[in-house]
């Protein structure tokens, strides 16, 4: 029988397992590291559900980063409401400096979309997307993922820093949800 994880009301499968999404954040890590050689890199991280995702990033770029982090907040229960007001804990000088967003998650896009018009009014170098999953299927936003670690169905998810309200983010793998 395959692996299981019940959250709250929800139960939810294994889809990815541990080992496959670190082999991929190294790649993603290598990637970055050849593309921004020698230029001031922020990696944004954007809190709560991409923690793991850039730890793991940051510890496999091997190289000078500075790594800050930003909360935002689209997501009720399993639905993505793509408003977002403000970048609560944004700190980092990102004048003249190459910034990726990283992200756990581009579904619709649209919350990603707001964080770039938020964060241009910084006046960075650049911007870039990183995210870990990525569902092309729902995709509606201006600004496709540069990075990204897997193409996903639109299905939802959860682990590796992914919640379903509040619980599951401590998985070390990321499961799918069981449909009713």
């Amino acid at each position: 029988m395959e692996k299981q994880v019940a959250l709250h009301d929800k139960k939810f499968s294994l889809y990815l397992e541990e080992e496959i999404i670190l082999n991929r954040v190294k790649d993603l890590a290598f990637s970055l590291r050849q593309d921004y050689n020698q230029k001031e890199l922020v990696l944004l991280c954007i809190l709560n559900g991409a923690f793991m995702f850039a730890s793991d990033l940051a510890k496999d770029f091997d190289g000078p980063v500075e790594v800050s982090f930003v909360k935002v907040s689209s997501y009720v229960g399993t639905e993505s409401t793509g408003k977002v007001d403000e970048l609560i804990g944004l700190t980092a000088n990102l004048k003249n400096k190459h910034v990726v967003i990283v992200e756990d998650i581009v579904d619709t896009g649209l919350t990603i979309d707001k964080v770039i018009f938020l964060l241009n009014q910084k006046h960075p170098e650049s911007i870039e997307i990183c995210t870990l999953l990525y569902k092309p299927e729902a995709f509606l936003g201006k600004h496709r993922p540069k990075y990204v670690g897997f193409d996903i169905p639109n299905k939802f998810v959860v682990g590796y820093g992914l919640d379903y309200n509040e619980l599951g983010r401590n998985l070390k793998e990321i499961y799918q949800l069981i449909p009713e």
